[in-house]
């Protein structure tokens, strides 16, 4: 009587022991470590190029019919650079996205050794990209992809002394092409700050533009290089909707 009993007991212990495990959710590996974090499928979240520094491949005409090549001084913008992303993961290490940002890009040249020149646009623009890495809320990934720019806003200012400058500004500008394609890499540090580096393969200005009877760029081919600093954080925040992926917990390989 007293063996049954006890055998009963193991039985019954083995049978809760068992089912205890086989609610847990899943972990990165076979030992019990800790809960997989929950990751969003679709969110929207800031696309801002907060700080961008920049300069240009240049090659222009010089003198004897011949061609001069250079690279531009060092440029930094902080307004007005904003956007807004639309991201969904397609699973714990990848994801896509898309959104549209206004930013302001553009590069600066020596002349000669009294004159400088000073040219941007203000570019409505829509990337598409992947990003491969942690989709968790506080994770980290690197990011690629392409984009299309549509300048709105051409400013020149040339500056002949330190104090005496002078100005030119155009909407819808026909002094840059219609459409500015891009292409773009970078990292993301905690869902929180990034680090992209872009680059404009097509000539930054129309050589055939015509000003007063004159086509100033006749010649010119720039190309930007793009550095910023950015913050992609999710709007509203990550909520822990442990609910809705509870099935992607309990079934995560990864």
């Amino acid at each position: 009587m007293k063996k049954s009993l006890s055998i009963s007991l193991l039985l019954i212990s083995g049978i809760i022991t068992s089912s205890a495990y086989a609610k847990m959710p899943a972990t990165d590996s076979g030992s019990i470590k800790k809960m997989l974090p929950t990751i969003r499928k679709f969110y929207i979240g800031t696309g801002a190029d907060a700080g961008i520094f920049s300069t240009a491949m240049i090659q222009k005409p010089a003198a004897n019919n011949t061609t001069a090549n250079s690279m531009g001084i060092l440029r930094f913008s902080y307004i007005i650079n904003v956007g807004l992303t639309f991201n969904f993961n397609l699973s714990r290490h990848l994801g896509v996205y898309t959104g549209i940002d206004l930013k302001n890009i553009g590069f600066i040249e020596h002349e000669n050794n009294s004159l400088t020149v000073k040219r941007r646009t203000y570019n409505i623009g829509a990337p598409v990209g992947i990003k491969i890495g942690n989709m968790a809320a506080k994770g980290s990934y690197l990011f690629l992809g392409a984009g299309a720019d549509l300048p709105v806003n051409y400013k020149e200012k040339t500056f002949v002394v330190r104090n005496q400058k002078a100005k030119f500004n155009e909407w819808f500008s026909s002094a840059t092409p219609a459409i500015m394609p891009y292409v773009f890499a970078g990292f993301a540090l905690k869902n929180t700050v990034s680090f992209k580096l872009q680059y404009y393969p097509n000539n930054f200005l129309n050589p055939d533009y015509t000003r007063n009877a004159v086509k100033p760029y006749y010649g010119y081919d720039v190309h930007l290089l793009l550095l910023s600093l950015g913050f992609p954080m999710p709007l509203g925040g990550h909520k822990d909707m442990v609910k809705k992926h509870v099935a992607d917990l309990n079934t995560a390989t990864m």
